[in-house]
Parts: structure tokens; C-alpha cells; sequence
């Protein structure tokens, strides 16, 4: 058996059933127990990064739904990492070409004057 990996978007809205003070506790709860169902997972590890965007704003709002890889491996352990961080690391390799605006050109033609 080889090495699954998944991108998922989790609904957390579950969480917002827990009492105010208790919310993103209950969101990591209904990550784990939600890659637990879909990945057929023994064990799950989270990633830092995904336990800091759940805990961005707070213990009394975490986010309502949240974009995750779900990697598991031989073993049958599952871990948890945010979907966006490949493609932020893809876009920093490829530079951008710079386009030019309409009001580029006007300059340009002012200073050759």
C-alpha cells in the first residue's frame, strides 16, 4: 500500500454547537474525528500551521469550514497540514511578469519630451 494524500474542506460548523468559550476546542476535535471517518486513520497528527488558522481568531470563533491535505502512510497514520501552503511556495517560485498599465506609457512618452 502507498501513500494516500487527500485535499479536503472540513466543516467546522459543528463547533459552533459548543459553549462559547469551548469553540475551537471543539473545531480540533471535529477535524480529527472528521479525518478519522474519511481517511480510515489510527492515528492523526496536526499539523502547527493548521492549529494556528483554527486559533487565528480566538477561542470563541474559530473559522466555519477550513482547506486541508490529509496525507496518510503506511502505517495508517494521518497527517493534517493546510492545503494553501503548496501553492503559496508554487507562486513564490514563479515570478510574475509585470504588466503594464495604460498610464505607464503616458509617462514614458513625458519623459522622452
Amino acid at each position: 500500500m502507498s501513500e494516500q494524500e487527500r485535499i479536503y474542506t472540513v466543516p467546522l460548523k459543528e463547533a459552533w454547537n459548543a459553549q462559547r468559550y469551548r469553540r475551537s476546542e471543539r473545531a480540533m476535535m471535529v477535524l480529527k474525528a472528521f479525518a478519522k471517518r474519511h481517511m480510515k486513520a489510527e492515528t492523526i497528527s496536526v499539523d502547527t500551521s493548521v492549529n494556528e488558522v483554527i486559533w487565528a481568531r480566538g477561542i470563541k470563533s474559530p473559522p466555519h469550514k477550513i482547506r486541508v491535505k490529509m496525507t496518510k502512510d503506511d502505517e495508517g497514520k494521518v497527517t493534517i497540514t493546510m492545503a494553501e501552503v503548496e501553492a503559496e511556495a508554487e507562486a513564490k517560485e514563479k515570478p510574475k511578469a509585470k504588466a503594464k498599465t495604460k498610464a505607464e506609457p503616458k509617462a514614458e512618452a513625458e519623459k522622452k519630451e
